[in-house]
Formats: structure tokens, C-alpha cells, sequence
């Protein structure tokens, strides 16, 4: 069974689904316990990991910018740690952000484009060369699924009372 790049943009729209929703009860705990949601962005598993905060940019970010590039169409603004959201009214807009770029893309924009040689520059210098599909159907979905299960592990680790359907919560099956 052959398999459209397009799929994604759904998957995707439903991991920020999924990551809108889980930020949500995190924002409801925190301030059950008194913790201000921007202190609760900067939560993290361990003190060298990123927080909560970078979890929830990373996820916003891939979810547009690798369908962005599969499609051969310009970047769209990225969050940066300088212009994230501090709190998580301004992370709903972000995703809301994202979900509404993700809805315009059509799949004759991905047609024909699996094999179309890409070559990123990543975070650490490197600029390898794999083919769009590859970028998208296992870098991008990797990354996209370790930060958001990053996110719902460190709100976990605070109390947060999510389980797995949380994740499937913000879109459906």
C-alpha cells in the first residue's frame, strides 16, 4: 500500500492536537498547586534537558517546517528561545498557528516529491542529503513524536494526570 506524503499533515495536525491538550491539564495542575505557567514551561526530566517550553517550540516548529520543505515551499516562521511563548495561552495560539498553516497545504503540493533530494543543515553542523520522503516520513516524525513524548513525560514527572488516550486526546484516532 502505497503511502501519500500528504498523510502526514494530518498526523501532524494531530500531534499538536495532542500536545495543545496535554499542555492544557498541565496548566490546570499547575495551578492547582500554585506553580505559574512559566514556571511550569521550564519544568524538564532532568536539569540537563530542555524544558517544557523548548518540548512544546520543537514540536510547533517540525510540524510546519518539514512539510514546508517536503513540499519545496519557503520555511515558515520558526519560534525561536528568544520569541516562545512564556505562558501557555501563548503557546495555544502557536499551535493554532500551526494547525491553520497545516490545513492549507493540498496534496498535489507533495505529488511526485518522495525521491526529491534534500539537503538541511542541522543543529550540529551537519548537511546530509536524504531523499524528501525520508526527511519527513523518519527524521521529521521521529523528532515530532520524541519531543512531544518528551512534553507529556516531564508533565507526568510533575503530577499531571495524563495517561496514553491524552496523547490521542487533541485529534482523535
Amino acid at each position: 500500500m502505497a503511502v501519500s506524503l500528504f498523510t502526514f499533515v494530518d498526523l501532524y495536525s494531530r500531534q499538536l492536537g495532542a500536545l495543545d491538550h496535554i499542555l492544557r491539564k498541565g496548566a490546570e495542575h499547575a495551578a492547582s498547586i500554585g506553580v505559574s505557567e512559566a514556571d511550569m514551561l521550564q519544568w524538564r526530566l532532568i536539569e540537563d534537558m530542555s524544558p517544557l517550553a523548548f518540548q512544546a517550540m520543537v514540536v510547533c516548529n517540525f510540524s510546519q517546517a518539514w512539510p514546508a520543505r517536503v513540499a519545496g515551499l519557503p520555511l515558515p516562521e520558526e519560534l525561536t528561545v528568544e520569541s516562545r511563548p512564556t505562558d501557555v495561552a501563548g503557546f495555544h495560539a502557536a499551535i493554532a498557528k500551526a494547525k491553520a498553516y497545516l490545513a492549507g497545504l493540498k496534496p498535489e503540493q507533495f505529488a511526485g516529491r518522495d525521491d526529491v533530494p534534500l539537503t538541511v543543515t542541522l543543529g550540529n553542523g551537519m548537511e546530509p542529503t536524504l531523499p524528501a520522503g525520508q526527511w519527513l516520513t523518519v527524521f521529521a516524525t521521529t523528532n515530532l513524536y520524541f519531543h512531544l513524548s518528551t512534553a507529556y513525560g516531564i508533565l507526568r514527572s510533575k503530577g499531571v494526570q495524563i495517561g496514553k488516550a491524552d496523547l490521542f486526546a487533541g485529534g482523535g484516532l
